[in-house]
């Protein structure tokens, strides 16, 4: 990609819509512009109401544009909901040079070998990640290119989605005027915008905690192992606050973000009162911050036991972990990190988008982690080696292809 142009990720969230606007300056990727609009037509990544999509991505978008002093025509769209599955799977082919000389070609078949599974006719491969290579049985390889050998293996990480629920999605972005230049799972994004390279080889969980979904992401060895989209997320946190405390959802949503605490451990704040509008909004009544924390330390310890069984479940057995990271709107719940240490049993840290110029202080918060990461993240979404990429057809190619298909 020349280094003039601009990069546009999407991120069409269930709570709110969020753009952002990202040129190549002096010392990298640099943030230019940023935009937000509430999001009211989708429900846990499923898109509901398709003119209120299109509407938020459309205000969403301009906010960006202004703020840029760009026109936004192609965007990378970051999707996620619980039709998104993946698995490992390996690939296998034979060196194909006189030389037995890897070339970036081999690459591309190994990888495109890896892709055939068992796919339902409704569903489609967004991803197949490379997590490493071997070469005549020998592995730990990273970028095979130019080695010897006569056989070379792949293991790679395979993201696949639900056709009908993904064309929904880029339905939307078609009818707001914009290109899809690529589609990404979100948790990936969230993992290129918040995670270190150390962490991604030691062992890390990313749990992207949004309005409607959590989504997680397994890395280990420098390569993801694992991905996934829970249907449960913050939003229903002040939904149950909206019932305990018999309020409205707006009035739960704000004493969530005054008085909400994640922490599961009682506390001389328990005895500390808070007003809170009934649901005519005029008249009001006491309750304290203990019966608060009361509604919200269920809610947290469910959503995290969904979290484990997930891993139980998924993850390779053998995986080790050194770390869980926490991003997404969610992650501001006051005390998160510290219940996510005790329940886990690992060190905790709140991500926010790092390793970017520009804007910093305006995305620097766990809310804009996967907008930010679809601007790192997807024009280097094939994850082959550099000569692979250069050699080999673009995913903005496959995609155009696919949407053209999609349209016809």
């Amino acid at each position: 990609m020349p280094k003039q142009e601009t990069i546009a990720g999407l991120d069409v969230g269930t709570t709110k819509t969020c753009a952002v606007v990202a040129s190549y300056g002096p010392e990298g990727l640099e943030i230019i512009g940023v935009g937000e609009a509430p999001s009211s037509g989708l429900r846990k990544g499923v898109v509901t109401d398709l003119d209120q999509t299109v509407k938020s991505i459309e205000s969403a978008c301009e906010k960006a544009e202004r703020m840029a002093g760009v026109n936004i025509t192609g965007v990378y769209v970051g999707v996620t909901g619980e039709h998104v599955k993946s698995r490992n799977n390996h690939g296998v082919v034979a060196v194909s040079g006189e030389d037995r000389e890897v070339v970036a070609a081999d690459v591309t078949r190994v990888v495109e070998a890896s892709k055939i599974i068992d796919l339902d006719a409704n569903r489609q491969i967004l991803h197949a990640l490379p997590r490493s290579y071997a070469i005549d049985g020998q592995d730990g390889v990273m970028d095979p290119v130019g080695m010897a050998g006569q056989r070379l293996e792949v293991d790679t990480h395979i993201v696949t989605a639900g056709s009908t629920f993904l064309a929904n999605v880029l339905k939307c972005v078609h009818r707001a005027g914009l290109e899809t230049r690529g589609v990404v799972f979100e948790p990936l994004a969230s993992c290129a915008a918040t995670l270190l390279p150390e962490e991604r080889h030691i062992g890390v969980v990313l749990l992207d905690i949004g309005g409607g979904t959590t989504d997680v992401a397994v890395y280990a060895g420098g390569g993801v192992v694992h991905s996934a989209a829970i249907p449960v997320g913050g939003n229903i946190l002040t939904n149950d606050i909206a019932v305990g405390l018999k309020t409205t959802l707006a009035e739960a949503e704000q004493i969530k973000r005054m008085y909400g605490t994640a922490s599961f451990v009682r506390s001389e704040r328990d005895e500390t009162p808070i007003e809170v509008k009934m649901l005519d909004g005029r008249a009001t009544r006491s309750a304290t911050i203990g019966e608060l924390r009361g509604i919200i330390g269920p809610r947290v310890q469910e959503l995290f036991r969904l979290i484990k069984r997930e891993l139980v479940e998924h993850a390779p057995r053998d995986l080790i972990l050194g770390e869980v990271v926490l991003t997404g709107g969610g992650a501001l719940l006051p005390d998160l990190d510290a219940a996510a240490q005790e329940f886990f049993g690992l060190p905790v840290r709140v991500g926010v988008p790092q390793n970017v110029g520009g804007l910093t202080e305006s995305v620097r918060n766990p809310a804009y982690a996967t907008a930010v990461g679809l601007v790192i993240f997807g024009p280097n979404s094939e994850q082959a080696p550099r000569a692979a990429r250069r050699n080999g057809a673009s995913f903005i190619s496959r995609i155009s292809a696919w949407l053209s298909d999609l349209w016809s």
